[in-house]
């Protein structure tokens, strides 16, 4: 055999190997895909943000609940929640106290759920659903909208960002909105459910005001609300002082809040 008859044997049958190789999937395998990046998210906020209303509760102090939606963020593959900085009953200022001891030089989201409290807002649904025309109703609506239109409430808000931004400039920050908490039909719609819409436009101003997210949920309630005839929102007219009143169920917290949030990319990071 001569020496070039040789060689195109061996080029054939090194093709051949080529082919069988393509074949079984052995040429040209892909690199694996490079692990997501962890974001590390602070939770801040209220009751809405601890989850009350979704029982049962991980903290008797602050009644953080597993159901509640930065719990459920948690649960997303890329996304580790590094402090749940929530609690029942905490006004702005107490929220811009706790981002100064839970933010990070290494955070990279903040969700923050706060004013609701700055309004005496369950004061004002204690008084009012029960007895709407009373004198103790007339006054907390009234402390309610002092605050929503003598700037304080934006004020407090802004120093939450101030707070968030000094412990981690580039944090992005996502303000969410409350529900509308009473269905179209029940009888005190008309005087709740324009004062949330109040307060919640305060809230986007904040938001982007400071360059920070506004996320509304408001939207992902509607059919929902107390009175419908599938509430996500907790009343219990037997139980008026019951402290889930006029706060999300399971249901609102994970198709309300955690998925307005998903669903305008909240938890999210974009690259400068």
């Amino acid at each position: 055999m001569t020496a070039s008859a040789v060689r195109r044997r061996r080029s054939a049958f090194a093709a051949g190997l080529a082919t069988i190789a393509m074949a079984l999937g052995f040429a040209a395998i892909p690199a694996e895909a490079a692990p997501q990046a962890r974001t590390d998210y602070v939770a801040l906020g209220d009751s809405y943000a601890a989850g009350v209303g979704a029982a049962p509760y991980t903290d008797p102090t602050c009644d953080l609940s597993r159901k509640g939606y930065p719990v459920i963020a948690d649960n997303l593959r890329n996304v580790e929640l590094t402090a749940n900085a929530a609690c029942s009953g905490w006004k702005t200022f107490q929220v811009r106290d706790a981002a100064l001891l839970k933010v990070t030089g290494d955070t990279d989201i903040v969700t923050v759920t706060a004013g609701g409290n700055d309004l005496e807002s369950i004061a004002i649904l204690m008084a009012c659903v029960p007895a709407p025309e009373s004198v103790e109703c007339a006054t907390a609506q009234g402390v309610a909208i002092a605050k929503l239109t003598d700037g304080s409430l934006a004020t407090g808000l802004g120093e939450i960002v101030a707070a968030i931004k000094s412990k981690s400039p580039t944090a992005k920050v996502v303000f969410t909105g409350y529900p509308l908490l009473f269905d179209p039909a029940h009888p005190f719609a008309g005087v709740a459910n324009p004062l949330a819409g109040v307060l919640n436009q305060v809230i986007a101003g904040v938001a982007g005001g400071t360059g920070s997210t506004y996320v509304n949920v408001a939207p992902a309630f509607t059919g929902h609300g107390i009175g419908s005839a599938d509430p996500w929102i907790n009343y219990n007219p037997a139980n008026p002082l019951d402290s889930a009143n006029f706060h999300p169920n399971g249901e609102g917290y994970r198709h309300g809040y955690f998925a307005s949030l998903a669903s305008q990319d909240a938890f999210v990071v974009t690259a400068p």
